[in-house]
């Protein structure tokens, strides 16, 4: 829908469909501009008050605005407002999604066009090192919940002129912005048409969870499948190097979180450490983790096989050095382990810093001494369960490793 050139029907239009005088958070002002009549519009928190006042007192400035009226809306924003983030549409569209996105809006009585003014700040948090990819060696900064602030931290490592961050949107409610990152001459095209096909065709109200939200609409897949499909990073290094080596990012508004396309399994074994030690040493490190899938996929079936269906074997290999216990009361202990590892590894994860590191090593020590006392669970299964968990928190990928 176009703007109209009235002031008085574009107010209405703006009353109908904004909350304008219910919501306290729409600021709105009406402003005479020398002798023409002007309304501005904005949300309060996200438009940067101090820089509006300093355009709004060039505009109003007697000397330039006594007895004066504004001919011509282009050549008035581009003689009058200094401000770099500055332009003129005459779709309502465009003026909706700028608003709710932060920057305000100025209409000028007598012309079908707005000036937006891009104003915007948002609340952020300070940029520190993700939890979940903590390293010895390197930096120890990581994305945060502002776009913006995720693409600056792009560009701060790799000043390609060919780095492209085309931005889409999904979400007929939130309107999303997710910003395509990738370099020309380095990426497979066809792949990303088919992403901006994909993002262009996905019909939601919301991405509710963020990224989480963009994985699982990008990659469907069967409830019982517990792997990720796409792998993730908070790290803008390990971003930077997934660039340079021809992946595409996609970063979503609101998340900290940037997704890596195409994915393979060896990226989950990867670890951002491994570009700080030498070559014979980082790739052993990489080695020894992604033997630690094979481990901790097989080891406890493997247990319960031998000692279910092959006792001899079991016994020669002194998988079971004081008794055999039945089949059915193994693989109840192998559950009972299991449920209760990860229930440690969880209340752990979850629990303040000052004290999860006490709560999962004494409580996993009283809980399996008692267990082990009660007849809940023996020994050998313990074992073999904690070292089936040591083997999936060696994976650097915390998603990986928890579907396994």
């Amino acid at each position: 829908m176009k703007i109209s050139a009235s002031l008085d029907q574009n107010k209405e239009q703006a009353y109908k469909i904004f909350p304008v005088g219910k919501s306290f958070d729409l600021i709105f002002r009406d402003l005479y501009l020398g002798k023409t009549r002007a309304w501005f519009l904005g949300i309060n928190g996200m438009c940067r008050t101090e820089v509006l006042q300093e355009i709004f007192s060039d505009l109003q400035n007697p000397v330039y605005t006594e007895n004066r009226s504004i001919e011509d809306i282009s050549h008035y924003m581009a003689a009058k407002i200094g401000y770099a983030q500055a332009e003129l549409t005459d779709e309502w569209d465009s003026i909706i999604s700028n608003v709710l996105s932060g920057p305000s809006v100025l209409f000028v009585d007598g012309f079908a066009q707005a000036i937006l003014l891009d104003t915007r700040t948002y609340p952020a948090r300070s940029i520190s090192e993700p939890e979940t990819e903590r390293v010895t060696m390197g930096a120890r900064d990581g994305f945060v919940e502002t776009m913006l602030f995720n693409t600056n931290l792009i560009r701060r490592s790799i000043r390609d002129p060919h780095l492209t961050f085309a931005v889409s949107h999904v979400g007929t409610d939130s309107r999303t912005d997710i910003p395509i990152a990738y370099i020309e001459g380095y990426l497979d095209q066809a792949l990303l048409e088919q992403i901006h096909k994909t993002l262009d065709s996905l019909h939601v109200t919301s991405l509710t969870m963020g990224a989480k939200s963009l994985e699982e609409l990008l990659v469907p897949k069967r409830w019982y499948h517990p792997l990720p499909s796409i792998q993730q990073t908070q790290r803008p290094d390990v971003a930077c190097s997934y660039l340079l080596e021809g992946n595409i990012l996609l970063l979503v508004d609101n998340s900290p979180l940037a997704l890596i396309l195409p994915s393979t399994i060896f990226q989950f074994t990867q670890s951002p450490e491994d570009y700080y030690k030498s070559p014979l040493v980082g790739s052993y490190s990489r080695l020894l983790r992604f033997f630690c899938v094979f481990i901790s996929l097989l080891l406890l079936p493997a247990f319960l096989l031998l000692g279910s269906y092959f006792p001899a074997m079991a016994d020669n290999l002194s998988l079971f050095p004081i008794e055999h216990p039945g089949c059915g009361r193994l693989l109840i202990y192998i559950l009972f382990a299991e449920l209760a590892l990860d229930l440690f590894q969880y209340s752990a994860s979850h629990s303040p810093s000052s004290y999860s590191g006490a709560l999962s090593i004494v409580g996993g020590l009283i809980l399996s001494d008692a267990a082990i006392d009660l007849h809940w669970v023996s020994l050998e299964v313990m074992f073999y369960a904690a070292a089936t968990m040591l083997a999936s928190l060696a994976l650097s990928s915390t998603a990986f490793s928890e579907g396994l």
